[in-house]
């Protein structure tokens, strides 16, 4: 907990920066837990914490392999230039093979593009990540196209909580509720063959009543199924983002209380400072995947 207290000073001292107010700011550092605050204590603790955030951002990954990786982006809002943006982190998160998770990238974008995250994920390689088995994300386009470039023979695997959102959105509300029942059963079913079949009929009962919903589920519906090519995994786990997304809750629940970075750096550095706390905590909790399960997924196909 004490690297993110000093990433908290160092966010109230870059507002003082930026032209806070003195009352805005008292608020700001007592909401972070901070009573108290001098000018001498930011500066000591300055050069230590961005050492250990940027250890860590840069770290080698060539000691384990990751064959399952969770791609998502997290938003705040950021000053920037006199403005104030809205602005993205790349969070990765992967699992070794022994099952373990571990936060792998915190990278600032100012776009999500295809040339951005197929820049993100060089660096990931470049820092000795080997090409994972599974690719878990929302199906951004530019990030879509990216995975497929930037890590050819890769299953890429559609959450299908984002997935069902996107269907939802044309189903008017009175009969979302059912209508997300029926969903769920899709990927609830034990194989890839039951699953389409309950799809299929999804799509014979609902096509004329919610035409745009069935076209979305018909189009998308392959790539929320790759999950199935690895029935020895938990399949709750590896169909949808859901790591990612319990992990920007949490994230949020904290930042939530600067409101608007002064800068990007700031926003970085308590974001990675909150993740380091998390991989910590994992490395020394239990396997969040079966580690049998990891290794027979690493075994080439007989």
């Amino acid at each position: 907990m004490r690297t993110i207290l000093d990433a908290g000073i160092q966010v109230v001292q870059e507002a003082f920066v930026q032209g806070v107010s003195t009352r805005k700011m008292g608020k700001l550092a007592k909401s972070l837990g901070i009573e108290s605050l001098s000018r001498s204590q930011v500066s000591e603790m300055t050069k230590g914490l961005n050492e250990q955030v940027n250890a860590f951002r840069s770290r080698s990954l060539s000691q384990s392999s990751y064959p399952i990786l969770w791609v998502d982006a997290l938003y705040e809002k950021v000053r920037m230039d006199g403005r104030i943006v809205s602005m993205a982190i790349l969070v990765a998160c992967g699992v070794d093979e022994h099952g373990q998770r571990d936060i792998l990238a915190i990278e600032p974008m100012l776009e999500e593009s295809e040339e951005v995250y197929l820049q993100l994920f060089r660096g990931l390689q470049e820092r000795g990540l080997c090409t994972p088995r599974l690719v878990v994300s929302d199906a951004h386009a530019g990030l879509v196209a990216a995975i497929r470039k930037g890590f050819p023979g890769a299953s890429w695997q559609r959450c299908k909580v984002h997935f069902m959102r996107n269907i939802l959105a044309h189903i008017p509300h009175k009969d979302k509720d059912a209508f997300a029942q029926n969903l769920k059963t899709i990927w609830l079913a034990p194989t890839r063959e039951q699953a389409r079949k309950l799809a299929e009929e999804i799509c014979r009962q609902y096509k004329h009543r919610f035409p745009k919903a069935i076209c979305y589920l018909e189009d998308g519906l392959e790539d929320s199924l790759s999950f199935y090519a690895f029935p020895l995994l938990d399949a709750r786990k590896i169909s949808s983002t859901n790591v990612l997304e319990w992990l920007n809750r949490e994230i949020r629940r904290r930042t939530g209380v600067v409101g608007i970075f002064p800068s990007a750096d700031a926003y970085t550095r308590l974001v990675t400072t909150y993740l380091m706390e998390y991989a910590e905590d994992w490395s020394a909790s239990r396997a969040y995947l079966s580690e049998q399960s990891v290794q027979a997924m690493l075994r080439p196909a007989a």
